[in-house]
């Protein structure tokens, strides 16, 4: 599974950097960006659960999961 990142929508809330670290940075302004495009394969890993928790608090809605 991939992310994808809308930067237009983005808020720079920055909740994604915080719940998932490894995959979300922000730039100088805050919007985000993608430190990493691809989720480990293991869905139920710490990890995994970490990403799908920060595209689900991303208040404007700006991230995304997609399927390969």
């Amino acid at each position: 599974m991939k992310i994808a990142a809308d930067r237009e929508i983005c808020m720079s809330a920055g909740m994604c950097v915080m719940t998932a670290g490894e995959f979300f940075d922000q730039d100088d302004d805050g919007v985000v960006l993608l430190a990493a495009d691809e989720v480990p394969n293991a869905a139920q890993s710490d990890v995994a659960r970490r990403v799908h928790n920060a595209v689900k608090l991303c208040p404007s809605g700006a991230l995304q999961l997609v399927p390969e």
